[in-house]
């Protein structure tokens, strides 16, 4: 499995690398960028506590083919987003949630393509993919989130719930390897 520099995301402040997974799935290792945006961005804000608490996990992300129910659920529009890859190839998409994911770390935040064809695990020449999430927090509230089972959203991710009195958040992956399963 091989990173992919992602480029940066002018709107955030941020920039990130790819690790493209087999089933329409990545992993994205972002930082934050010394730019004003970083700072006035929800995105980027997020980026930036995680970081100068040590780094880790930030969160966890649900791919929907439609935003707006749960922008009417939630009472806001999602916010577009977009980079540039090295080729030159810019990719754009919708996203909604990241302040909730602030506020409760275990949330996922959501993402809508405009081009699934350029979805970051095109690039993919593997057979890693992702196993499992454990994440500290309570299902219900996940659920009541997600207006779904936290369970549901995949139908080969194995979600694992711990603490549900503790502090939130997504404590580890577990990926699917030609080798065995690897946790991070």
């Amino acid at each position: 499995m091989d990173a992919v520099d992602g480029g940066i995301h002018p709107r955030f402040g941020t920039r990130n690398v790819i690790l493209p997974l087999a089933h329409d799935r990545y992993v994205e290792v972002v930082e934050v960028l010394d730019h004003p945006a970083s700072d006035k961005a929800p995105f980027g804000q997020a980026v930036r506590a995680r970081s100068e608490a040590g780094g880790g996990w930030l969160g966890w992300v649900v791919a929907v083919d439609d935003l707006a129910p749960f922008e009417q659920r939630i009472g806001r529009e999602a916010v577009v987003g977009n980079r540039h890859r090295p080729d030159g190839v810019e990719l754009r998409w919708r996203q909604l949630g990241v302040k909730g994911l602030m506020s409760d770390p275990q949330l996922p935040f959501f993402i809508k393509w405009d081009d699934p064809a350029l979805h970051p695990s095109t690039a993919a020449n593997t057979q890693v993919t992702i196993d499992g999430l454990q994440i500290a927090g309570d299902p219900a509230r996940v659920r009541d989130w997600l207006d779904m089972k936290a369970d549901e959203t995949s139908s080969v991710i194995d979600f694992t719930f711990v603490a549900p009195h503790g502090t939130p958040g997504l404590l580890s992956v577990t990926f699917d390897t030609p080798e065995g399963k690897v946790t991070v």
